[in-house]
């Protein structure tokens, strides 16, 4: 056996699909009992708000539709951001969005989006449709945006067809208060003070579609870049450099060797894809439905989900060759599931639907991340609207909220929380002879006194039986929500959008320094202890 280590219209037949047999797994027996150990008396490093972050690329109905609609819509709009978006966004309390990509980053120029709208060049978006791009959304709409819903900016410069200058410039552009040509142009063009930029990346996967380079080759470039890259003072701008694709620690290893010392942060990206997680291995190019899936195929999800685990555990050991203070963090700015596109979609444009899966995959990945809040201080899920693991489906005037959106929601009390170890035993989750922990639990302290636990089952045919020891924490009662659904592909679509909706969990018995409860199969919970 294998073990992970612990630590619109065309979605009706999808709605129809979720919750029939034909998805859900045979019903089996319920589980052994899990035991779930949190060790609130050893308290461990903060859980970074950030963890929590977003990702919105100029990719299919993202930006234009999902975003942006202009402000002489007939969509309510606040001032050309689509208002119930904006809405949901805010009630999410999303911490920081990167923008502009992804591969578009890299052949993005961005004076091409600032100056009157009508004015701006339309370019065509290579990398993603061969669609036209307007420039309508730009550098303005972009930092307004972030400000409009709470957010952190994190811009990521161009390497790829741009380079040192074109990053500096627009560095200042963003952030300088002089009396410099940009400050001017930057004031006519309707924005007097400079934005606060938190994050600036140079360059998107240069191993890949941001120029195909070697290892060697991006360190020297990020290294001269960087003499270069000068923001305002008193600006919090971190210089984060691009990092590994999956389980590649050799790119990792040089660049942390020759211009660790040069950044603030080190990228990494990985993509929850079933194909790639099944045995026998399958393609890329056929990744699996999002909506019509087998248990093999969810339990492949679950798997790769777990692989998160392993890969930030590899890159972490080669940091801390080369940072033992832990000084350079580790940000996954890309992950997620990714499957084949929705039928009658544009191919190019990865829309595709949110089904539970989603949400338990949502959960595991979160929960690792907790588990690495030394290293880990931003994760950025691909992405915000209507491509990959969105949090948010549009069609027209219409809006839902995806399962995923409803994890992220549930697990908002651990943003800035002091993350508390926690060990899980037992049970397993078997298939095909294959193995992982059939539960995923962290806890944490939040900001505001309240400790919270979030407990996943991934098995989708057994209930887990829970017993919580608490060791440090005295608790009064105990209270949560609980996500979960009649089938394993249940989806919300435009006419049934609360398919899968958290409701109040009421099963949690507190006795001492003991919580038991029941966990359902392929559910997700957060419990509040006070």
């Amino acid at each position: 056996m294998i073990r992970v280590p612990t630590p619109a219209g065309r979605l009706a037949a999808a709605a129809l699909l979720a919750g029939t047999a034909l998805a859900a797994p045979l019903a089996r027996a319920a589980a052994p009992a899990a035991t779930v150990a949190v060790q609130a008396d050893h308290p461990g490093p903060v859980i970074a708000k950030e963890i929590y972050g977003q990702f919105a690329e100029h990719l299919g109905r993202l930006i234009y539709e999902g975003i942006w609609v202009g402000p002489d819509s007939p969509i309510p709009n606040i001032h050309g951001y689509r208002k119930d978006v904006v809405e949901a966004l805010k009630a999410l309390h999303v911490p920081v969005v990167r923008w502009p990509g992804g591969c578009f980053a890299d052949e993005y120029h961005w004076r091409d989006g600032i100056g009157p709208r009508d004015k701006r060049p339309v370019r065509v978006n290579s990398n993603w449709g061969g669609v036209e791009e307007s420039n309508a959304f730009g550098t303005h709409e972009f930092m307004d945006f972030s400000e409009l819903i709470g957010a952190e900016a994190y811009v990521n410069g161009n390497l790829g067809t741009g380079g040192p200058q074109e990053m500096a410039d627009w560095i200042s552009y963003m952030t300088a208060d002089t009396r410099s040509t940009l400050v001017q142009e930057r004031k006519a063009n309707g924005r007097d003070k400079p934005w606060t930029l938190h994050w600036f990346a140079v360059g998107n996967e240069s191993w890949g579609c941001g120029g195909n380079m070697r290892a060697d080759y991006y360190a020297d470039l990020l290294r001269q870049t960087r003499t270069y890259l000068k923001p305002a003072p008193g600006q919090p701008t971190k210089i984060i450099a691009v990092g590994p694709s999956d389980d590649d620690t050799a790119w990792t290893e040089t660049i942390m060797a020759r211009a660790g010392k040069d950044i603030d942060a080190l990228s990494m990206h990985y993509y929850d894809v079933a194909s790639l997680n099944s045995v026998p291995k399958g393609t890329w190019k056929a990744k699996g439905s999002a909506t019509q899936f087998n248990e093999t195929e969810w339990f492949a999800s679950v798997f790769g989900a777990y692989q998160t685990d392993v890969l930030i555990s590899h890159h972490s050991a080669v940091m801390d060759k080369y940072d033992p203070e832990k000084k350079v963090a580790l940000v996954v700015d890309e992950w997620g599931t990714w499957h084949d596109p929705e039928p009658g979609s544009n191919p190019g444009f990865l829309y595709q639907q949110n089904s539970l899966r989603d949400a338990v995959v949502a959960a595991v990945s979160l929960n690792i991340f907790h588990a690495h809040a030394d290293r880990v201080r931003m994760a950025n899920i691909a992405q915000m609207v209507n491509v990959l693991q969105a949090m948010i489906l549009t069609d027209g005037p219409r809006m839902l909220l995806t399962p995923t959106y409803h994890v992220f929601d549930m697990y908002q009390g651990f943003q800035g929380a002091t993350s508390l170890p926690v060990v899980v035993t037992g049970p397993d989750y078997s298939v095909g002879g294959r193995t992982v922990p059939a539960v995923s639990a962290s806890a944490g302290r939040g900001t505001d006194g309240v400790t919270r636990l979030a407990l996943a089952n991934v098995d989708p045919g057994k209930a887990a039986t829970v017993q919580v020891r608490l060791a440090g924490l005295k608790a009064g009662k105990v209270g949560g929500r609980i996500l979960t659904a009649p089938a394993m592909n249940s989806v919300n679509s435009f006419d049934h959008p609360q398919v899968v909706a958290p409701a109040p969990f009421k099963d949690a018995k507190l006795s001492g320094d003991t919580v038991s409860l029941t966990l359902p199969a392929k559910s997700v919970v957060v419990l509040d202890l006070q």
